[in-house]
């Protein structure tokens, strides 16, 4: 029972420590542990400021963990960045004393409580909060405090050197002097005064020290911070005003911050965002200046008001959208690091985003078939009908018949079954109209018999000449994908036997054509094959749907619960690593090792196999089998090839991608790429053992400067043996269920 009581405590205790420290790095949208050391040291230059932001963040961070909030939440600083501020604010404007943090430490729990409201409030139209709790809280108790008789304002910057040489003696006295004798640019020392005032330091030490961890922590973040700063620096000059005054060291942190936000965390950085953030930066500086007479009266600062109106305005102007700008995205996985953001979304747009947004469709036969008309044909596929395929069978002569052609009986595609190409409801089924003699067409019924499917709103498939008398499937039922519904035929406008096959956007056959792709297929032109995922089939190529290998297929289907115990040789060394199939609260399904404390992230729909993201020891044997088996298709076909791109900061090492990280918005001279061979397989109708090679090639200005080769050989049980091999390391690894 001890146990256990002290088990809660440490967990209690835990979480709230790690919300404190996360709570210093969320004002920048960070979770970098190395930038809430720096920013927690630079917030102790005045001792008593800093003490008030951590005695309201543990305030906050203890209410939100006993009132029983997201652990989650509390632990990332969210529910305590804007106590922080509260806490800086108040510590700085009033003299150290008892009464200063209790009043402080109450602060933190009306800034958790606004918190919360807001979050409910405008969270329901997925938009941040962002420092508006700070803003209300540090206002109400602005206002409050004229009554406080106990509390004295401080003085403390009016003795700043004193204060310096309470902290550092006379070394630190003559450091501050010797850098007030270096001449700096104004603009320069505005903008670090700036960055200063974020946390209510108002010296431009403080400012360097943010400056720096800034650059640390992101390129992009660093580079949107002067991009900001400078955008409003030049409107200042244009409109006459003066952004170097005293009284605007505290309201330019409005321009770095929006900026920041808009250019490359709530957008996903590219020219575009860049331009946006400094296109409302002029917006920003006009909202500053005209809430700044209107706070005046109430002897009251705007703080970060402007940038909270301006992000919260453009986000949810974001959502009324009628088109997808693939250069102006918001970001949709949050990873708190603009590079990853990136870098991430030019990847999964490719990889994933037509998994979520395309409704999967198949081929809708069985085996290989020939593309005769594909679209824009020079036939029938014209104007309004030219997005449609019409496919037969070919035999090895590239013939579409055996003996002379003249029977219906004759074509190969002829009375081969027809399957639902995904699920959906019948929406039409016609039939009973007689098949068409070879040479001959059935103008007055131009379709033949003819099933509608839909399989979504505006999303419909239309297979036409089918055989009279083979249709399945009765207007209302509901279809599986590779359910027969009818047959192959030469009924309406068809001159020998052949599959129409079309998708629309309204339930009417004959509808006008919609361009849009089929799910995953192999393709086979002039004896190569490849493969190709939501895609248009062409013309003259032949396709055939995915048939699923179930050796490939039990190896790479990771159920939760599911456990490996792998034993491994590397560069001669024996380890053993024990791995176990989880899933979140989120759905998301990975792979984690005890050992390395890694986790890779697995999708799969049924086709493919993907390795989605990576975290953890990159030294780990999960990690590269991560890099490994990071696409593979389920099903066996001899000599196919697929290729990938990973997301360069999953490759590359962070000094590797500092000079790249300044140009990703702009342009990319790094890659990694990822390709994978089906090498053989034993037996073709029992098979007992696949062979795949896969590579990892990183290139910089188009050297390789990374080259992994992996070996996968797949057994009865699964994967069975995987090998690792580049120029420094050599791995061979016994996959083995636990």
């Amino acid at each position: 029972m001890n146990f256990s009581i002290l088990e809660k405590l440490k967990l209690t205790i835990l979480t709230i420590l790690k919300g404190v420290v996360y709570s210093y790095p969320q004002v920048f949208f960070s979770k970098s542990k190395l930038l809430a050391i720096l920013l927690i040291l630079l917030t102790f230059l005045d001792p008593y400021t800093g003490i008030g932001g951590l005695v309201c963040i543990i305030s906050a961070n203890s209410a939100a963990y006993f009132i029983g909030l997201n652990t989650n939440k509390i632990s990332s600083g969210l529910f305590g960045f804007n106590a922080l501020l509260v806490g800086l604010g108040i510590g700085s404007y009033y003299s150290p004393s008892w009464e200063l943090y209790t009043v402080i430490a109450f602060s933190g729990l009306l800034a958790l409580l606004i918190t919360i409201a807001l979050e409910g409030i405008i969270g329901k139209y997925y938009l941040p909060f962002l420092s508006i709790p700070f803003l209300l809280t540090l206002w109400i108790i602005q206002l409050a405090s004229h009554e406080f008789n106990a509390l004295g304002i401080s003085e403390r910057g009016v003795y700043f050197m004193n204060e310096l040489y309470s902290i550092g003696g006379k070394d630190l006295v003559d450091l501050y002097t010797q850098w007030n004798l270096v001449i700096i640019p104004v603009s320069i020392k505005t903008y670090l005064l700036s960055l200063g005032a974020i946390f209510f330091q108002e010296n431009f030490i403080a400012g360097i020290l943010i400056s720096i961890g800034l650059l640390i922590y992101s390129r992009i973040a660093f580079s949107l911070s002067l991009i900001g700063f400078y955008a409003a620096y030049f409107f200042f000059i244009l409109i006459g005003s003066d952004i170097t005054q005293a009284n605007y060291t505290y309201i330019g942190f409005n321009f770095i911050l929006t900026s920041i936000a808009i250019g490359g965390f709530f957008m996903v950085p590219s020219r575009n965002s860049y331009l946006w953030a400094i296109l409302v930066i002029p917006i920003t500086a006009l909202i500053t200046i005209g809430s700044s007479k209107f706070f005046d009266t109430w002897h009251l600062s705007v703080y970060s008001l402007p940038f909270n109106l301006i992000v919260l305005m453009f986000i949810y102007s974001m959502r009324f959208r009628t088109q997808f700008f693939k250069y102006l995205s918001e970001v949709s996985i949050q990873q708190f690091m603009p590079e990853r953001n990136l870098y991430s979304f030019l990847i999964s747009v490719n990889r994933f985003s037509k998994n979520f947004s395309t409704f999967p469709i198949k081929l809708p036969f069985w085996g290989e078939w020939n593309v005769e008309q594909g679209h824009s044909g020079d036939i029938t596929h014209k104007d309004d009908w030219k997005h449609a395929w019409d496919f037969t069978i070919r035999s090895t002569d590239n013939k579409t018949y055996i003996s002379n052609g003249a029977a219906l009986e004759d074509y190969l595609c002829y009375n081969k079954a027809v399957i639902a190409p995904a699920y959906g409801t019948v929406e039409e089924a016609i039939d009973g109209i007689p098949d068409n003699a070879v040479g001959n067409v059935n103008l007055q019924h131009n379709w033949g018999n003819t099933i509608v499917i839909k399989h979504a709103d505006f999303l419909y498939s239309e297979l036409s000449h089918l055989k009279a008398g083979s249709i399945k499937v009765f207007k209302g039922d509901f279809v599986k994908p590779g359910q027969i519904i009818a047959a192959v035929g030469n009924s309406g406008r068809s001159p020998e036997p052949h599959l129409h096959m079309q998708l629309q956007s309204t339930p009417y056959t004959g509808s006008k054509t919609l361009f849009y792709p089929i799910n995953h297929f192999v393709s086979r032109s002039k004896n190569e094959l490849t493969f190709n995922s939501f895609d248009i089939p062409k013309q003259n190529t032949l396709i055939s749907n995915i048939e699923v290998n179930q050796l490939i297929k039990k190896s790479f289907t990771f159920i939760p619960g599911q456990k490996l115990n792998i034993s491994y040789e590397e560069n001669g060394n024996q380890l053993n690593v024990s791995w176990e199939v989880i899933t979140d609260i989120y759905n998301n399904t990975y792979i984690y090792c005890h050992n390395s404390k890694s986790a890779a992230y697995i999708f799969s729909d049924g086709i493919l196999h993907f390795f989605k993201h990576f975290e953890g020891d990159r030294k780990s044997l999960l990690y590269y089998f991560y890099l490994g088996c990071y696409k593979i298709s389920l099903g066996y076909y001899k000599n196919l090839k697929l290729d990938d791109n990973y997301s360069l900061s999953e490759v590359f090492s962070l000094p590797k991608l500092i000079i790249q990280d300044f140009f990703a918005p702009f342009f990319r001279f790094m890659s990694a790429s990822y390709n994978i061979e089906y090498i053989s397989m034993d037996d073709n109708m029992n098979p007992t053992k696949i062979i795949l090679k896969s590579n990892t090639i990183a290139k910089v200005l188009n050297k390789k400067v990374i080259n992994i080769d992996f070996d996968i050989e797949i057994g009865q049980n699964g994967i069975a043996v995987f090998e690792v091999k580049s120029k420094n390391k050599k791995i061979r690894a016994i996959l083995v269920e636990a």
